[in-house]
Parts: structure tokens; sequence; C-alpha cells
């Protein structure tokens, strides 16, 4: 019987469980299960929002239904909170057993392989099967938090460059702005760019699942085959979907993180048959426009400085009752 595990007993066992497997026991998580056996705990599992983790069956007790049944109960949980897809990081010689058990893998590299449980990727594709457009077609991912004149300016140019742009918003509800303001945002800011079609990248690019680095901005030596995972999850599944040739980015000077994931891009991307272009920043008032410069901007009260960085669209969200209760809260992530 799979239950929760909740005393400091129960805690004690599943950490040395999960240490005695290789892992590391990881904080925080939604859900934490396990399965005893005479007083002696023989299986683990954690929930952490979408992710499931942790996922330990002791040697002894391998090969029977245990995994399976601490997977169920997780995912069963998952479920009443209303979320419709998980994922699981796991070695590439073990996506197998995990396969076995509903999840499909999405993308292994090095010693990290990626998979969901059931068809959430496919479901995603097809809900934008209409959207799809032939020819030679290009991408920008942006978490657009709020739209800016660089925004803009890197998708007027990318849309000027190919025959149809895809821009991708981030759906990963870490920002000041939530994500139906942002998405709000980048629609009416490019409204009259008639090349240009508006997705959410659901969880499958820079989200808490494929890239959590990129929000955390820390720098977890385990970013790096994040970033990889991310890439190679979008050039192998979402770029082929939507005949996308060519992404689109913009310099970055001011975020390491962001800094670095451009490399990476640069890396990795073009082998896929993927090229990857990117573009300078667009400058106003002696400095790069940026969506944190906006940010701090409001914070301060600098209103009238916010109409040279933003478009009108986006400026009149900012300054109505709607976007005034977002950011007057005061703080931004």
């Amino acid at each position: 019987m799979v239950t929760s595990l909740l005393s400091t007993d129960d805690l004690k066992q599943a950490q040395a469980l999960v240490a005695q497997s290789g892992l590391r026991f990881e904080l925080p998580y939604d859900d934490l299960v396990g399965v005893f056996e005479s007083g002696q705990l023989v299986a683990v599992g954690a929930r952490e929002g979408r992710v499931l983790k942790m996922l330990v069956v002791a040697p002894a007790h391998q090969g029977g239904t245990l995994l399976d049944e601490v997977v169920t109960e997780l995912v069963g949980r998952g479920y009443q909170e209303g979320i419709d897809s998980f994922f699981v990081f796991t070695s590439p010689a073990l996506a197998t057993s995990f396969e076995a058990l509903n999840f499909n893998l999405l993308v292994a590299s090095g010693k990290t392989a990626l998979l969901e449980y059931g068809d959430g990727l496919r479901r995603y594709l097809t809900r934008y099967g209409r959207q799809v457009f032939p020819g030679n077609n290009g991408a920008v991912v942006a978490n657009c938090n709020p739209f800016t004149m660089g925004h803009r300016y890197l998708v007027e140019e990318a849309a000027s460059s190919v025959d149809h742009l895809y821009l991708f918003v981030v759906r990963e509800e870490r920002s000041l702005f939530p994500f139906p303001a942002r998405l709000r945002m980048v629609q009416e800011g490019t409204a009259d760019l008639k090349n240009v079609t508006v997705l959410d990248t659901s969880w499958y690019a820079v989200s808490s699942v494929t890239f959590p680095t990129y929000f955390l901005k820390s720098d977890d030596p385990a970013g790096a085959i994040q970033m990889e995972l991310d890439l190679l999850l979008f050039a192998t599944r979402i770029a082929p979907f939507f005949h996308i040739a060519t992404r689109f980015i913009g310099s970055e000077p001011f975020s390491r993180t962001t800094a670095e994931y451009n490399r990476a891009m640069h890396r990795i991307l073009p082998p896929l048959g993927i090229a990857v272009r990117e573009l300078e920043r667009r400058s106003a008032v002696g400095a790069a426009v940026s969506a944190s410069r906006v940010r701090e901007m409001l914070m301060r009260g600098e209103l009238e400085g916010i109409a040279e960085l933003v478009p009108v669209s986006t400026l009149d969200f900012l300054l109505s009752s709607e976007g005034i209760k977002i950011w007057d809260k005061g703080g931004s992530k």
C-alpha cells in the first residue's frame, strides 16, 4: 500500500533509501510517498508540480510492481490538483523501465533522459495543427515580462527574414506579469505583423520542466544539461512540426544565464539543421532595452520614461487598472 511519508522516521528512511540509490534527496516537493514492508521503507517517490522525482525501489524489491504503484499514486494526486501531464528525469539506461509505465521518451542527452507521462506533447502539437504553414519558417521564444520595443524589434527583423514566424511566449508562471497578461501584450503588440503567429510554449520550452535554471537564476551545475535538453526537445520535436529552420535571439548583456543559453543555441542547434541568428538589442535613452529595465522603472514610478521602451499597446496595458494591480504590488521577478 502506498502511503504519505510524514513522520520524522519516514523522512529519515526516505533520505537513506534515496541516498543508497546514488540520488540526492531534493527539496521542495508537493507529495512524498512510499511503500513499507515489515516497517521498512522499500519504495519511495516524490512529486514537485509536474515533475516526478526521487523514484527509488530497494534493490531486493526491484522487478515487481512497486515503481508502478508509486508512480500511479503520485500521478493520481497530481490529477486531483488539476495537473494533466507529468515528467521524469532519469538515465537513458532506465528510460525503458519508465516507458513500460506509459511514459514517452521526449529527449535524451548524455547521462539524462526526459520522459512524459501520457501524450501531452502530441496533444499540444495537435492543438496548433491548423496553424502550421509550409515554407522557410522561423521562431522566437520569449518571456516578454513585459513586451518591450526590444521584443518588437527582434520580432520585426525575424519576420522580415522568413516566410512565417512563430513567436512562442513562455507559459511558466514565474514572472511579475502572469501568462495571460504577457500573452495579451504580445498579441496586441504584434497584431499588425501578418506573418507572425503567437503561441504558448506549454511545458516544452524554457519551463521549470525543461530548463528550471532559467527561472532560478543560479549557478546550478545542472544548468548546462537542462539547456541541452530544452534545445534538443525544441530541435527534434517542436521545430520539425512547425517547419522551423531558424531561431532568432537577441544579444544578452545583462543575464548570465540567458547569455549562456544563447551560446548553447549556437553550439547545439546548427548541427541539427536549425540556424541561429543573434541580433543586437535595440537601445533607447543610452542603454539596451530590456524587460527588467521596464520593471525597475515601474517600481520607481518613472512612468514617463517607459513610453520610450514599450509599444503603445503595452503602455496602455501597464497604465490600465488591470496592469497597475499587477506591478504596483512592489518587487519584480
